[in-house]
């Protein structure tokens, strides 16, 4: 850009004055360079411009001396812009690593084989650079078998990632010690009461998403008042039987022999942490799970994903995704088919859980 600008000026009569476009240099720099390049491209510059002044015969006029001295302006004025764009880019490096840190303490690394399951982990934010945030998920191997957990908090932001990890270390902790997954949902549900109980009064609650099955259509946490977390907690037995706990989250889908269809539970359940209301707690129920088959557990934030026309995503029509011989590459296959379905950025965390037997 300095050597076009100072062509052009060299080459135009000393009538056609071009080489303020100078400053353009030093103010690009300090978006993209560090702070000694961006002080090189000042100084360059204001070489540049002292010389073609020369040229022409203007060094030393009121007018040239006004523009070099502008000119020197916005090149320290460009220098100190790097140096406090640096200083922003280590802060943001900084809080960076600390989410990185977070989620990995909050949701774990999932192993690719646990047990007889093969499993892959895909989560999408709905927040540009964000790391963590409502949704959750865990798998445990234990003396039950492998016992897994997906769920999705009500609201956003730092107090939905607390009471996810609240959630999720009572399922870590529960799981080892509960001999049915009655006695693991108990524990949840013990340890979110204490939570909620112990915040302070008068907290607005958060923006609510989806609807509560226990509150009916319509009725959302701004209705009720409450705060609450849908979750499916599922036990991989020795058999070829999955036995599902169905908190008010949406059903997992079982793919079998290249057909597929919902596990939807048999009667309605209020989400963890709705159960002063008065709803009877869920019961377990079990579904065929034969080797070769597979389940796919996930948030609100896949199937509630609406493309341009307000249309939400069509989890089983789009299930053919899933054929691929690795369960890593047909959960990439299902996440980007989501993400052209809603032509960019979702609206909602998305968390999906792809489990096969083996």
């Amino acid at each position: 850009m300095l050597a076009l600008v100072a062509v052009i000026d060299f080459l135009a009569s000393p009538d056609i004055i071009i080489r303020p476009m100078l400053v353009l240099g030093p103010a690009f720099a300090s978006l993209w360079c560090g702070i000694r390049r961006t002080a090189l491209v000042g100084l360059t510059a204001l070489a540049l411009s002292a010389a073609l002044s020369y040229h022409h015969h203007t060094l030393g006029r009121r007018h040239n001396t006004l523009t070099l001295l502008a000119m020197a302006g916005v090149a320290a004025a460009s220098v100190a812009a790097s140096a406090d764009r640096k200083k922003r880019e280590r802060i943001l490096a900084d809080v960076r690593s600390v989410a990185e840190v977070a989620q990995r303490v909050l949701l774990r690394p999932v192993p690719r084989l646990v047990g007889p399951m093969h499993i892959a982990v895909g989560y999408t934010s709905a927040t540009a650079e964000a790391s963590i945030g409502g949704d959750l998920y865990e798998v445990t191997l234990t003396p039950y078998g492998v016992r897994v957990i997906v769920g999705d908090v009500q609201g956003k932001g730092l107090e939905a990632v607390e009471t996810a990890a609240d959630v999720l270390g009572a399922f870590r902790e529960a799981a080892y010690d509960e001999p049915d997954l009655t006695g693991v949902a108990a524990r949840i549900e013990t340890a979110l009461r204490r939570r909620l109980d112990a915040e302070p009064d008068g907290r607005t609650p958060q923006e609510g998403h989806g609807r509560s099955p226990a509150t009916g259509p319509g009725r959302t946490a701004e209705s009720t008042g409450e705060k609450f977390v849908t979750a499916v907690l599922a036990e991989f037995g020795e058999g070829e039987i999955v036995t599902l706990l169905n908190y008010g989250h949406p059903p997992p889908f079982v793919l079998r022999g290249g057909e597929g269809g919902f596990a939807e539970p048999d009667d309605v359940a209020p989400p963890f942490g709705l159960s002063d209301l008065g709803a009877a707690a869920p019961r377990p129920h079990t579904v065929k799970f034969a080797p070769a088959d597979q389940m796919l557990l996930y948030t609100d934030g896949v199937v509630e994903a609406r493309d341009g026309e307000g249309r939400f995503y069509p989890l089983a029509e789009r299930a053919h995704l899933l054929a691929a011989g690795d369960p890593e590459q047909a959960l990439s296959d299902l996440r980007a088919d989501v993400l052209r379905h809603v032509g960019g950025r979702i609206a909602d965390d998305a968390a999906m859980l792809l489990i096969r037997r083996r």
